[in-house]
């Protein structure tokens, strides 16, 4: 009889036992359920962290567009600086007369000090006297541009008359104008020269290749 006692004290105590430690074990999961840290699919990564991708998450504030370069000047797209077309007044004019073909006037172009520009191109506008006759052009097309500063140097020639015949204005300057729209012609003196059907070569960086023929 107490042997059937001692067996019935022992099963209930594993059964005391076993629903102690069941109920221990459910407060422990459900701490662990409240205390973890909860995902969700719609969070979005910090500034600079990795992404799924790879890829660091945007900034905040990040922007593009036109830039400037370091100087503060306007740049194309955050590129190059943009070029600057030379004006009559950005040049140091000099003339020279010459012999050759007959006699010419060599014009003589250098930036001035500071600027860099650039000589489109074109023929360059040669006027003469107050009538304003133009002097045509020499070569049949257009040269090169050519960018002026520092010691770059451009040339161009100017034969005053091509005619055999006599006659024509007595002169003593010429007017020089890059491209008919340039708003500051200058006056440049070249001496007495006589003017009658005129033509003028393209820009060239030797004055070997400025000569004009008839």
């Amino acid at each position: 009889m107490s042997g059937n006692r001692r067996k019935a004290t022992l099963v209930t105590t594993v059964l005391m036992g076993g629903t102690l430690l069941l109920t221990a074990c459910q407060d422990t999961d459900a701490g662990t359920d409240a205390g973890a840290p909860q995902t969700s699919a719609s969070a979005t990564p910090a500034a600079g962290a990795p992404t799924p991708s790879g890829a660091p998450a945007a900034t905040a504030g990040a922007s593009g567009g036109t830039g400037k370069d370091n100087n503060g000047g306007a740049t194309d797209g955050g590129q190059k600086p943009v070029g600057q077309v030379c004006g009559a007044n950005d040049i140091a004019w000099s003339t020279k007369s010459e012999t050759q073909a007959g006699g010419y006037i060599l014009v003589v172009a250098k930036a001035k000090p500071g600027i860099t520009c650039t000589l489109p191109a074109v023929h360059p506008t040669i006027a003469f006297g107050s009538d304003g006759t133009e002097a045509g052009p020499a070569e049949q097309s257009t040269g090169k541009q050519i960018t002026l500063s520092g010691n770059t140097t451009a040339y161009a020639g100017v034969n005053p008359k091509t005619t055999s015949a006599n006659g024509g204005k007595e002169l003593d300057s010429i007017i020089v104008a890059i491209g008919n729209n340039d708003p500051d012609p200058v006056s440049l003196p070249v001496g007495t020269i006589t003017v009658d059907k005129p033509i003028v070569t393209n820009w060239h960086t030797s004055p070997k290749d400025a000569v004009p023929s008839r």
